[in-house]
């Protein structure tokens, strides 16, 4: 194993968006145990100290490939199209329609059931966006639409928070 390789690489996974989430856990766990600070006791504590190194190192990368939002930003940024959601906000004109049109109803919402409608529209757009997000970067190789799209799921992702705290508000 080498500090430097890539959580792909260092997890053995192929370099791809679609991934099985079990396979990343096990693998996880089959590192953790590998690299755990506490196999390294009888060598000292600078084999211990490279343990806990790899140890961490091991985690930044498993909660990297974990998360399907993560791991797209990440694979993008790899292919040269790092996401810059802070300064690159462009989306399609149809997009931030939909995005309106999803404040007014969170606005509008007056009852458990108009959030719930709410949330079937965003899991449908999240749904959709990973699929665009795997179409891009897995079939025709285009990082640059990938990013446009892991910046649309953030947005998604961030805005089912905002429906998520609109529940809670209104069970209290």
């Amino acid at each position: 194993m080498n500090l430097q390789d890539n959580d792909f690489t260092l997890f053995g996974l192929p370099e791809q968006f679609a991934q099985e989430r079990a396979a990343i856990d096990t693998r996880w766990k089959e590192l953790q145990r590998q690299a755990h600070p506490d196999r390294f006791a009888a060598q000292g504590a600078a084999a211990q100290r490279i343990a806990m190194q790899w140890s961490v190192r091991i985690n930044e990368a498993y909660q990297r490939l974990k998360e399907p939002l993560k791991r797209a930003a990440y694979l993008c940024e790899l292919r040269g199209a790092p996401i810059n959601a802070e300064s690159n906000t462009a989306m399609p004109a149809a997009f931030l329609m939909e995005q309106m049109a999803w404040r007014e109803a969170l606005d509008d919402a007056a009852s458990a059931a108009d959030l719930d409608a709410l949330d079937v529209q965003l899991g449908r757009a999240r749904q959709q966006t990973l699929r665009g997000i795997a179409q891009s970067l897995d079939e025709s190789g285009n990082a640059a639409e990938a990013a446009r799209q892991v910046r649309a799921l953030m947005f998604i992702e961030r805005f089912a928070q905002d429906v998520q705290s609109r529940f809670e508000q209104l069970g209290q």
